[in-house]
């Protein structure tokens, strides 16, 4: 694959960590705007040069950094504002959507320590999570928004509101509009901890570890919806707006749209455990609906599954059956992997969806690079960095290298392949001098025709740490 050189043009700096970066325009503006959502709440856009606030929701975010009440996590929180997506018509009429974890919904979380799985202890692999009313972690929400005529944005109405067991893999730039069908996109995590405890990816009837699509044009009158872990458990005209696109999810950086002659193809990043980071592609899909789904479950039979996308987790781990790394005692230098759940691996071997391509968190091959943790996938039609034209762009967190700081993290690409095969990646030289300055690459957005690229930079993973992010542009 081609090399590819690019600058980092600064936009706005000092900020807190930028989550989500999209364009949009306002309601009786004439220009498109780019919004960043940071992760404790607050929503700014630059409007002519300076920096202005659209939305400032902090109160009702979750204190960050702390577990269980007074419990500190060393700053470390991947929940807060993780999702924001602009109505279509949004320029018409003002509607936008929310994805957050509730402030004061602070839980004592699902199980009592670190889960690892043990394939010699059968306790381990067929965990069930019970007593959710209070074994969980926090509550998310979904809501819809509206930009008033006096340019106040206001609450409308709550989507969803879902009990979560743990504080990570709550997904992040979760929501997303479908160009294909004009539906919300809910982009779920797994439920957090590492290697999906409970399972809950593949069981058909969880929300988390789905794909899910939420037709918003159809009002439930559901005002203030009951908090869920599942698809069963939700009132039927919510279950009515809800279907599922794909399941196999562990935690997930948003879906991306590229038109393709008259389809569009959809990119999908699934973050990896301990082995490789995926990028997944696909154009064929059938959604099932969720009123299906509980309809099967209480007739005990299978749903027709044909056509709903499977990403394999937690069997797979991208292209290959999820391991559990151990070091070896005899030889320090070399690790031990075991298959941590071979007969899942066996069960979803065939129905799932290969990765378009995968990167590892350790690759000895000197133009390529250790990842961390995907944070970014985004389709790049624009023809400014002609290189790119066409491909899909990825970030990761940090380069996995034994050099120590600062941190530096890595932007690459992978071009679509229509043959089904698994396709090379190649990183992507970003010129820029960030000092001494730690630099964690945390998002990446794009302008509504995906024409130009931006990046979220964050000089430390404290969500505690204020006004240490940044936001560039992406150029030749």
């Amino acid at each position: 694959m081609k090399k590819v050189k690019v600058n980092l043009l600064p936009i706005v700096s000092k900020i807190n960590l930028p989550t989500v970066l999209k364009t949009a325009i306002l309601p009786g503006d004439s220009m498109e705007r780019l919004f960043i959502a940071t992760q404790v709440g607050e929503i700014i856009y630059i409007g002519n040069g300076s920096l202005r606030t659209f939305l400032d929701i902090r109160p009702q975010i979750i204190k960050l950094g702390t577990s269980e009440p007074g419990v500190s996590r060393g700053g470390y929180d991947e929940r807060g504002l993780v999702g924001l997506a602009f109505h279509p018509q949004f320029y018409y009429n003002g509607l936008f959507y929310l994805h957050y974890s509730i402030a004061g919904t602070q839980g004592p979380g699902a199980l009592p320590e670190h889960f690892n799985p043990n394939p010699c202890d059968p306790g381990t692999i067929n965990l069930k999570w019970i007593n959710r009313e209070t074994q969980y972690d926090h509550i998310d929400t979904v809501e819809e928004w509206i930009v008033q005529s006096n340019r106040q944005p206001q609450k409308r109405r709550t989507l969803l509101n879902l009990r979560r067991p743990f504080f990570n893999h709550n997904g992040v730039n979760s929501l997303n509009f479908s160009p294909e069908t004009g539906k919300l996109v809910l982009t779920n995590g797994d439920g957090g901890a590492g290697y999906d405890p409970f399972n809950l990816s593949q069981d058909n009837m969880e929300i988390a570890g789905k794909i899910i699509e939420i037709d918003v044009a159809k009002d439930t009158f559901i005002l203030n919806p009951p908090v869920v872990t599942r698809f069963d458990e939700l009132p039927v005209p919510i279950q009515e707006t809800l279907t599922v696109m794909a399941k196999g999810v562990r935690n997930i950086p948003g879906i991306s749209y590229q038109r393709f002659y008259n389809q569009y193809i959809k990119y999908v990043g699934n973050v990896g455990q301990d082995l490789a980071e995926s990028i997944f592609s696909f154009v064929q899909y059938k959604p099932i609906p969720v009123t299906q789904l509980t309809q099967a479950s209480l007739r005990n039979t299978e749903p027709d599954k044909d056509g709903c996308i499977n990403f394999g987790w937690r069997g797979w781990e991208g292209a290959f059956p999820t391991s559990i790394i151990k070091d070896c005692s005899g030889n320090p230098d070399l690790e031990e992997k075991t298959i941590a759940y071979y007969d899942e691996a066996v069960k979803t071997s065939v129905r799932r969806l290969p990765p378009l391509t995968s990167y590892f968190h350790k690759d000895p091959r000197p133009d390529k690079f250790g990842g961390t943790a995907l944070t970014g996938v985004q389709a790049y039609t624009g023809n400014a960095i002609p290189k790119l034209t066409g491909n899909v762009v990825f970030t990761d967190l940090a380069r996995n290298e034994e050099s120590g700081p600062p941190v530096r993290g890595v932007l690459a690409y992978t071009r679509v392949r229509t043959d089904g095969k698994l396709n090379d990646f190649s990183v992507i030289e970003a010129d820029y001098n960030f000092e001494s300055q730690s630099a964690y690459y945390v998002s990446l957005g794009t302008n509504l025709d995906q024409t130009r690229l931006y990046l979220g930079v964050n000089s430390s993973m404290k969500v505690t740490d204020f006004n240490q992010g940044s936001v560039f542009e992406i150029v030749p």
